[in-house]
């Protein structure tokens, strides 16, 4: 599959609603790009007052994402993070390594000054797959 593609979605499709102008997700030919994803439900209620929680509630919302795009976590091979206090890195790791117990994607962890909804943690990554996406 060639060109570019763009995804957006609702929650009745069990997604967050965006909270600013942006596709969920970019298709370029097999590369997908999925965009940055807050601690929120379908409601758009924050979840969680910990780095623990919030990074769940993400990369739920991540998944969530990519398989409404054709795929999982082992398409998964590049991670941005972003955290408001860097005191919350080890509990940052420690919510986020399960989710990957096969293979780790490869990442960056940058502390930041602010996020959008108040949130603790925003994560984006990039997915691969020799077959495109849906």
């Amino acid at each position: 599959m060639t060109g570019i593609r763009a995804f957006t979605f609702t929650p009745a499709d069990g997604v967050p609603p965006a909270v600013a102008p942006f596709a969920h997700a970019t298709a370029a030919g097999q590369t997908l790009y999925v965009t940055g994803q807050m601690p929120t439900d379908t409601s758009g209620t924050v979840v969680g007052e910990d780095v623990a929680t919030q990074t769940d509630q993400v990369l739920t919302n991540l998944l969530r994402v990519t398989e409404l795009c054709g795929g999982g976590l082992a398409d998964v091979v590049s991670v941005r993070a972003f955290l408001l206090d860097w005191d919350d890195y080890a509990a940052f790791n420690a919510a986020y390594a399960p989710w990957f117990p096969d293979r780790l994607p490869s990442r960056t962890c940058v502390g930041t000054t602010g996020l959008a909804v108040g949130a603790l943690v925003e994560i984006d990554w990039v997915c691969w797959r020799a077959d495109g996406w849906a």
